[in-house]
């Protein structure tokens, strides 16, 4: 089965199996524990951009997954990993960690910050697309974005235009924003948070 096809088959699995009791325990949702610390790029960011990092969501129901959600993402995916070019941090701004927005080139968190951004003016709540650090098999850092949904966590990444599940990458999860407040962090499993700053 396809990765596309496995995504649109919890299209239908989640329209009888969602419930909000249920989302957390769904196989396909990442298993979040206790606050933990802001990734140094993170914090700076949020200290140029204030209001951004200070949402605090009251409706924390996931994405209702549809294939025109999933169009939309794939999509998406596709068109800010094109317009992006792939520089480091210490390349574009002399500094090892530096989280922004991008403008035409950028690193592995400003393609996220970018997607987060789009989907934000979208309408879809930040309790619902969440930046998420991350180790590659390589041992490399990296961050993606973490959109919720009823039928699972699905990762938009700027190494491949595929829309993925997140258990279907082979990353080690370390961290992500918490759900209910956009300058807070959560853990994944375990583990210590990774650098970010090459590129990816």
């Amino acid at each position: 089965m396809t990765t596309r096809k496995s995504i649109a088959a919890l299209c239908v699995v989640a329209a009888w199996t969602f419930s909000a009791s249920s989302a957390w325990a769904h196989p396909s949702a990442m298993m979040t524990g206790s606050l933990t610390s802001q990734p140094i790029g993170h914090y700076e960011f949020c200290k140029r951009n204030a209001s951004e990092c200070s949402i605090r969501s009251r409706d924390m129901t996931p994405l209702k997954m549809s294939t025109e959600l999933l169009g939309r993402l794939e999509k998406l995916t596709v068109t800010v990993n094109q317009a992006i070019k792939p520089k480091s941090d210490l390349e574009l701004y002399g500094k090892e960690e530096f989280w922004t927005y991008p403008v035409d080139a950028g690193d592995c968190e400003d393609y996220a910050l970018a997607k987060r951004r789009v989907l934000m003016e979208g309408g879809i709540s930040a309790s619902n697309l969440l930046l998420t650090v991350l180790r590659r098999p390589n041992g490399d850092g990296h961050a993606v974005l973490t959109v919720r949904t009823d039928a699972g966590d699905i990762v938009l990444d700027n190494l491949t235009d595929t829309v993925l599940n997140w258990d279907e990458t082979g990353y080690t999860y370390l961290k992500r924003q918490a759900i209910d407040h956009t300058g807070r962090w959560v853990s994944i499993r375990d583990g210590d948070a990774p650098l970010v700053s090459s590129v990816h």
